[in-house]
């Protein structure tokens, strides 16, 4: 029973050794290691949002964009009514510059009587905290596209 005692107090001693050593490395380790996968998720995270944000902003531009060309009085109107729709949906989401709306009709003129009216909206996406000198070389952006389709009413009188 003796000995068992002794050896205890020396293995004691050599944990309180040891952890006196290695006292004040677990915050450090613990700061690095949270700072090294903490940025790759925030950026991550960050792109994931915009481009999420670009899909919704070029299929809420494709759509409006097609509502705004089929229920104008005439083509002359038509265009910029569906231009202006579009790019109203473009900066809900923030996406002033790199988006763009074509409208085409499946044929002469456009708002006959169950014509087709495609609207195409597209936004190039900057990716974010890309440097100049980086995005020089590599790309740095993605490109969304949304298309829609749109027929004109039967029976409105235009």
């Amino acid at each position: 029973m003796g000995a068992e005692l002794l050896v205890r107090r020396v293995s004691r001693g050599r944990r309180t050794k040891v952890a006196a050593a290695d006292e004040g490395r677990a915050i450090l380790e613990f700061i690095f290691l949270g700072v090294l996968l903490l940025l790759p998720l925030t950026y991550l995270v960050l792109t994931a949002a915009r481009i999420q944000a670009a899909s919704f902003s070029a299929s809420l531009a494709g759509r409006e964009a097609g509502r705004a060309f089929v229920t104008a009085p005439d083509d002359g109107e038509a265009f910029g009514r569906a231009r202006a729709a579009a790019f109203l949906a473009f900066d809900d989401f923030s996406f002033d510059t790199g988006a763009s709306v074509d409208v085409s009709c499946d044929g002469t003129p456009c708002l006959r009587p169950e014509g087709s009216v495609t609207s195409t909206a597209t936004i190039v996406v900057q990716l974010p905290l890309v440097p100049d000198f980086i995005a020089d070389h590599v790309q740095a952006s993605v490109t969304i596209s949304s298309t829609h389709v749109a027929t004109v009413d039967r029976f409105v009188a235009r």
